[in-house]
C-alpha cells in the first residue's frame, strides 16, 4: 500500500474508504467480474483475489495473523503481502497492488506476477507430479493448454518425470500418458485437456512413494559395433542383469545408434522369449519409443526414457516357462522350430511379393495350431514382411475382442486386451525397424490369438451391415450404452450402424475418446482404445491408397456410404464392447477435473456462499 494526496494511478479502481476497512478490518469488491479481498492488517492494506485457488471458498471468511491469511475451509495458508501458499496443494493466491488517496483505498485488478502464466503452471505441474496431488496437476494441465503451451511440453514433462522418478522403470502410467497423446489430434479441445491430466496423473500414481531410479554409466568406449552392441544387451538380458544391460543401452546412445538400430535392439531382446509378461513388456518398449517421436531422439531423452526399460526386460515372466504354452501342446517347441527355419524362410520369399489373400484372418483365427504356424510361414515364404504379417494378425486380435461373448468371467476382457495391444506394439515396432527377428514377435501375438479362443466361444453377435441406420442417433445410442452397465452387444451395435450409415469416423472418434476420460478408466481401456484408433486409421489410409476393400472384415462394406472397410470398422466395434463392459464408473477424476476447470474460469464451485458472496460492486 502507497498513502499519497496525488491523482490516483492509472489501472486503479476506487475500492472502500480506508476509515471503514481500518473499523472492519476486510471487505470485499467486485472490480470488473473479479472478487477482491481487501484486509486492514498491521497497518497496511493488502488485496487479494477472494477466490481460495483450492477450491474457491470466499477468504473474506478466513483469519488473518502475523502476515498469514488461512482459508476459512481447508485452512489453505498464504503470505498476505504476495499471496504465494505455505501449502503446494493450494496453489498461490493472486495478489493486487493498492493505494489510499484522500482516505479512499483504490486497487489495480491486474495481479502482481513475476512469471507468465505458462511459466506459473510449468511450476505447479511439477508439484503436482512430485506430491502426487490430482487437482494441482488437473489445474495445471488445464491452465497450460489455455496458456498457449504445445501439450507435447506437457508430455515431455510427464515422460521425463516418470523415467527418473521410479526405480522399477517404466510401468502403466508412462503408457497411459503416451496412448493419450497419440490420440489427441483425435480429440475435441475440452478433452485434450482431461486427456493430458489423466495421463500425468496416472505417470504421479505410478511413481508415489516408490524410490528414483539410480542410472548406471555408459562405456567410454565409442568404436563398439553395433552387432555386437546388440549382442551384449541380449547376454545381459538373458541373465537377467539390468545394470549391465543399461550400460550397453546408454553406450549405444552414445555411439550414435539411429532410432531404428535402438528399437532393433530393444525388440530382439524382447523376442528372445516369448510373449514376456502378458505382452507388457513388449508394449512399454513401444510406447517409450513412441513417446521419443513426441519428445524427440536426443541424446539425453534416448537414454534416460529407454533405460527405464531395462528392468522390466531383464526380470519379465517367460511365456515358454507357463504350462498354457507347454500343454497338451508344446506351442513354444512349434516357435523355436519355426524359428531355427526362420532364415531360410526369409530368403524363400526375398525377391516375392505378397498380398494378402481372402479367408487369411479366418485362418490365424483356427482351432488347429498347426493351421495358424502353416498359414504364418508360408506367407513369410511368399514375401510377406513382418509389418504385412503384424497388421494380419492385430486384425485377428482385435476380431477376439469384437467377437468376446459376456458368458466369460469378466477378467478374461483383460487377456484378449492384452493380446491386441501385443499385436499392435508389433506392428508398430515393424514400422520403425526392417530386423526380421520380429517375425517372432509376431508368431508370439497368433499363439496368443489361438490360446484366446475359448473367449469367443460361443462368439458374441456380430453387427450387421445397417447402412439405412441414421447416424446421430446411432451415435446417441452409443452414449447410452455407457450410461448403463452391461450394455456391451448395443454398444457395438451402435457403433456399426453409425459407421454403416456413413457417420464421419472421425466424429466417432471423438465421441469414444470423450466417453473415454469422463469415466475413471483403467490402464487397459486407454490402451484398447489407442490400438484401435490406430489400427483404424491404419486400415482407412490404406483403402484410400489403394481404392478396394478388404474382404476379411465384417461383411462386404462396398455398398456402404462412409466406405469404411469391414476391417477397420472391426476396430471400432471392439473398442466400443470393451468401452462398455467397463463403464459407468463413479467418475471422480471427472469431478476432480470439473473443479479445476470452473475454478479456471472463475467460476462458483460450492453455490451461494462462493467466493464472489455479496461484494460491492466497484467500477469496472
Amino acid at each position: 500500500m502507497s498513502e499519497t494526496d496525488s491523482q490516483v494511478p492509472d489501472g486503479y479502481h476506487e475500492a472502500v474508504s480506508l476509515s471503514q476497512l481500518r473499523e472492519e478490518g476486510r471487505s470485499l469488491v467486485q472490480i470488473g467480474g473479479t472478487p477482491i479481498a481487501l484486509f486492514h492488517h498491521e497497518g497496511e492494506v493488502r488485496a487479494v483475489n477472494n477466490r481460495c485457488p483450492h477450491m474457491g471458498f470466499p477468504l473474506t471468511e478466513g483469519s488473518v495473523e502475523e502476515g498469514v491469511l488461512t482459508c476459512h475451509w481447508h485452512h489453505a495458508r498464504f503470505e498476505l503481502s504476495c499471496g504465494d501458499t505455505f501449502d503446494p496443494w493450494a496453489d498461490d493466491v493472486d495478489a493486487y497492488p493498492t493505494t489510499v488517496v484522500d482516505g479512499t483505498v483504490y486497487v489495480d485488478p491486474t495481479p502482481q506476477r513475476e512469471e507468465s502464466p505458462a511459466d506459473h503452471w510449468r511450476e505447479r505441474l511439477e508439484d503436482g507430479l512430485e506430491q502426487n496431488l490430482g487437482l494441482v496437476i488437473a489445474k495445471a494441465s488445464v491452465g497450460l493448454l489455455e496458456a498457449g503451451v504445445d501439450p507435447a511440453e506437457a508430455v515431455e514433462r510427464g515422460v521425463l518425470f516418470g523415467t527418473r522418478y521410479r526405480e522399477g522403470g517404466w510401468s502403466s502410467g508412462l503408457t497411459t500418458l503416451v496412448a493419450l497423446s497419440n490420440v489427441l489430434p483425435a480429440l475435441e479441445p475440452q478433452d485434450q485437456k482431461r486427456a493430458l491430466y489423466q495421463g500425468l496423473r496416472q505417470v504421479a500414481g505410478d511413481c508415489a512413494d516408490q524410490p528414483p531410479k539410480f542410472d548406471q554409466a555408459e562405456f567410454s568406449a565409442r568404436d563398439v559395433s553395433f552387432e555386437r552392441l546388440r549382442s551384449w544387451f541380449r547376454d545381459n538380458v538373458e541373465v537377467r542383469d539390468p545394470d549391465g544391460a543399461e550400460r550397453v543401452l546408454r553406450t549405444a546412445v552414445a555411439n550414435g545408434c539411429s532410432p531404428a538400430q535402438l528399437t532393433e535392439l530393444l525388440v530382439t531382446a524382447a523376442t528372445d522369449h516369448r510373449y514376456l509378461n502378458t505382452g507388457h513388456t513388449f508394449d512399454f518398449v513401444n510406447k517409450a519409443t513412441e513417446a521419443l517421436d513426441t519428445i524427440g531422439w536426443t541424446h539425453d531423452h534416448a537414454a534416460d526414457v529407454l533405460a527405464s526399460l531395462v528392468r522390466g526386460l531383464a526380470t519379465a515372466e517367460r511365456s515358454e516357462e507357463l504350462s498354457s504354452w507347454r500343454q497338451p501342446i508344446d506351442l513354444a517347441g512349434m516357435c523355436r522350430d519355426t524359428f531355427d527355419r526362420l532364415d531360410e524362410l526369409v530368403a524363400a520369399g526375398a525377391d516375392e511379393t505378397w498380398d494378402r489373400p481372402d479367408g487369411f484372418t479366418e485362418r490365424l483365427l483356427s482351432d488347429d495350431p498347426e493351421t495358424v504356424f502353416e498359414t504364418l510361414e508360408e506367407a513369410i515364404r511368399e514375401g510377406a514382411t513382418v509389418e504385412q504379417l503384424a497388421a494380419a494378425v492385430t486384425h485377428a486380435a482385435g476380431r477376439r475382442i469384437a467377437l468376446f461373448t459376456t458368458a466369460n468371467e469378466f477378467n478374461d476382457w483383460n487377456t484378449v486386451l492384452h493380446t491386441f495391444t501385443y499385436a499392435n506394439a508389433v506392428h508398430r515396432a515393424a514400422q520403425r525397424t526392417d530386423t526380421t527377428t520380429l517375425y517372432r514377435g509376431v508368431f508370439d501375438a497368433a499363439v496368443n490369438v489361438y490360446l484366446d479362443r475359448f473367449l469367443n466361444t460361443p462368439p458374441a453377435p456380430d453387427p450387421s451391415p445397417t447402412p439405412d441406420a441414421d447416424p446421430a442417433a446411432a451415435l446417441e445410442d452409443l452414449q447410452l450404452a455407457f450410461e448403463t452397465q452391461g450394455e456391451v452387444n448395443e454398444a457395438a451395435r451402435a457403433t456399426a450402424a453409425f459407421l454403416d450409415a456413413g457417420g464421419d469416423p472421425a466424429e466417432l472418434k471423438a465421441t469414444l475418446g470423450g466417453a473415454l476420460l469422463r469415466e475413471d478408466t483403467n490402464f487397459h481401456t486407454f490402451q484398447v482404445l489407442e490400438a484401435g484408433f490406430r489400427q483404424f486409421d491404419l486400415r482407412m489410409e490404406e483403402a484410400d491408397s489403394s481404392g478396394i476393400d478388404d474382404s476379411d472384415g465384417a461383411g462386404d462394406t462396398s455398398d456402404r456410404p462412409g466406405e469404411v472397410p469391414g476391417e477397420a470398422r472391426d476396430f471400432l466395434v471392439a473398442v466400443a464392447r470393451y468401452m462398455a463392459a467397463h463403464y459407468p464408473t463413479r467418475r471422480e477424476r471427472e469431478q476432480t477435473f470439473s473443479i479445476a476447470e470452473r475454478l479456471h474460469r472463475g467460476e462458483r464451485v460450492h453455490g451461494d456462499d462462493d467466493a464472489g458472496g455479496d461484494a460491492a460492486t466497484a467500477d469496472d
